[in-house]
């Protein structure tokens, strides 16, 4: 059959099962089963057990359902209060004022959850009343929610970067590493972003709060602490050499137990209901990781990934242009597929021109990862929308249009991180050289 005809049928194949409502994970499967019985006599069935146990016996996975558990416990546990409480005193001065918590808030969960939706579904809950009790505006205040929650894709421990990481055998370790500037950066023009706002729009703000006393200020602190002390033994301990990521990934389940048995935020129901959401959650990747995986195998038997690397070779493009037309890819499956998705999706077909290009394999998982943040706030199927719909009741096109502002700023970064790569590089090179 032509390859040409076949890449045709098995992209129709794939959104015509995904728009009947078959799982991702199923769909993949599905369509790898399809290219198998058109492009190869091997026994379909065989290849499909091998592959499927291959994805699935990887020990760096192991990481992921343990984070997962890890923002679970820490979801249903009083840590959403007290960052709201802890950080206030330090951003009620600030040009934009407390909507600020939004974004630190976002930061310091992200670097303990690993999950965009759980970030933006645990600020939310403490801090859009609390925002509206106050007079802040809800159309910024909905807006800085829905672009800093996308931090959870971004900041280690990332469930996502750890996905890109099994998926293209690359070290989890470096990945973690090379999201910490990026993350940063972005929360900073997030914050810059919020600052101009407030200054251009003086009557929407609230009137000033008083100056926090250095009590409330120390007050604030202890608040913090616990989140600090988790983010130092996570991340510290991955970066400092003495836990892989897996072990790190089981030291912060310990220390979300601790810091919710402590603060008392974790009885027997909640625990149980962490137990069955990370399940729910790990068993949905596991799928699409094993769909993918067996429909990259598919693919490389059909050729398809093998012509459009030659393809884009015999193009000439330079690596601007390779990623340009890469942005715009993504961000068009982005309207209809959520973010790891897009990742296991793509990453066969696409990795092996990137790096044809001379690309940076841990440069563009963080250049990926930056793409499918933008898909948490594009409609119709942006997780972070669906989230705060669920949270405000206000529709998912109006959301959407609140966190344009944001989604605009991703794509500045992703420009910025294309122009300066070592904004990602540098902290891994420098780390793991050692």
């Amino acid at each position: 059959m032509d390859i040409t005809l076949l890449a045709i049928i098995l992209v129709v194949t794939l959104f015509g099962f995904l728009l009947l409502g078959l799982w991702v994970g199923f769909a993949l499967l599905a369509v790898g089963l399809v290219a198998m019985e058109l492009a190869t006599p091997a026994p379909a069935g065989t290849v499909l057990a091998t592959r499927v146990w291959g994805a699935m016996n990887v020990w760096d996975l192991t990481a992921l359902p343990m984070f997962i558990w890890m923002g679970e416990i820490l979801f249903r546990s009083r840590l959403s209060s007290d960052l709201f409480t802890g950080l206030s005193p330090f951003t009620r001065r600030l040009p934009g004022g407390l909507l600020h918590v939004n974004i630190l808030g976002c930061a310091l969960f992200a670097a303990v959850s690993g999950s965009s939706a759980a970030t933006t579904a645990t600020v939310g809950k403490m801090s859009l009343p609390e925002l509206k009790s106050r007079g802040y505006d809800m159309r910024m205040a909905i807006g800085t929610l829905a672009g800093a929650g996308t931090f959870g894709f971004l900041i280690p421990p990332s469930i996502i970067l750890i996905v890109y990481g099994a998926a293209t055998e690359q070290s989890i370790a470096r990945l973690f590493l090379a999201g910490v500037m990026p993350g940063l950066m972005l929360a900073t023009m997030f914050a810059g972003y919020v600052m101009l706002w407030s200054y251009f729009n003086r009557d929407s703000m609230p009137a000033p709060e008083p100056r926090p006393t250095m009590r409330q200020r120390a007050k604030a602190l202890t608040l913090l602490l616990p989140t600090v002390l988790l983010i130092v033994a996570v991340i510290g301990s991955i970066y400092a050499g003495l836990a892989s990521p897996t072990e790190a990934a089981v030291v912060g389940v310990v220390g979300a137990l601790g810091i919710s048995g402590l603060t008392g935020g974790l009885d027997w129901r909640s625990f149980v209901a962490s137990l069955r959401g990370s399940a729910m959650t790990s068993c949905m990747i596991a799928f699409i990781l094993a769909g993918a995986s067996f429909l990259t195998v598919a693919m490389g038997f059909t050729g398809i990934p093998r012509m459009l690397a030659a393809w884009i070779g015999e193009q000439g493009y330079s690596q601007f242009a390779l990623l340009t037309a890469l942005l715009l890819f993504f961000i068009v499956l982005g309207f209809f597929l959520d973010g790891i998705s897009i990742v296991v999706l793509t990453t066969s077909v696409i990795l092996p021109m990137v790096l044809a290009a001379g690309i940076d394999p841990i440069w563009f998982g963080i250049f990926l990862v930056l793409v499918v943040e933008m898909s948490q706030i594009t409609p119709p199927v942006g997780f972070n929308l669906f989230v705060l719909q669920s949270i405000t009741g206000r529709g998912i096109f109006e959301i959407a249009r609140y966190a344009l502002p944001f989604f605009l700023i991703l794509v500045i970064a992703t420009a910025i991180l294309s122009l300066f790569p070592e904004i990602a590089l540098w902290l891994p090179g420098t780390m793991m050289s050692r």
